[in-house]
């Protein structure tokens, strides 16, 4: 999913990034004048980048809250939710992109991993102590469609 580009970077809006540290603070506005909203505590969480203005990137999370971060605080590693918005649910990764095959593990909503070689279908997912593939749509971090190498 290309989108226009943006202004500063080039790069398409929106598109998806990464956290880059354990402590990214979100603010109101894209100045540091502007008040910090909320701060985020967990490097890699996937985040959309939804608009920019010079340095700054307005960003939204999986739960729908948006605000600005300094664009240092951002990268461009790809990670992904599973299913965020079904707490409870575990959703199989399996040992190749088809749900004939072995399942590897059972994956708890909310499960923060990295992604690799998406065919619009299908992404790589994995991390420390887990590695298969998961069917694209449940994944916040990519979108429907979307190819990755």
């Amino acid at each position: 999913m290309a989108g226009p580009a943006g202004r500063t970077s080039g790069l398409p809006v929106p598109r998806f990034v990464s956290l880059k540290a354990d402590k990214v603070n979100v603010r109101s506005g894209p100045t540091r004048d502007h008040g910090v909203a909320w701060v985020f505590t967990r490097a890699g969480l996937p985040v959309e980048i939804t608009a920019e203005f010079e340095t700054w990137r307005r960003i939204r999370d999986a739960d729908g809250a948006e605000g600005w971060v300094y664009h240092s605080m951002l990268s461009g590693r790809r990670t992904a939710l599973v299913n965020p918005w079904k707490a409870g649910e575990e959703i199989s990764l399996y040992s190749e992109p088809s749900t004939g095959s072995a399942v590897r593990a059972r994956l708890e909503a909310g499960v923060l991993g990295k992604v690799e070689h998406c065919d619009g279908k299908w992404c790589r997912f994995f991390d420390n102590g887990f590695d298969g593939f998961i069917e694209q749509e449940r994944l916040w971090g990519v979108y429907p469609g979307e190819k990755l190498e």
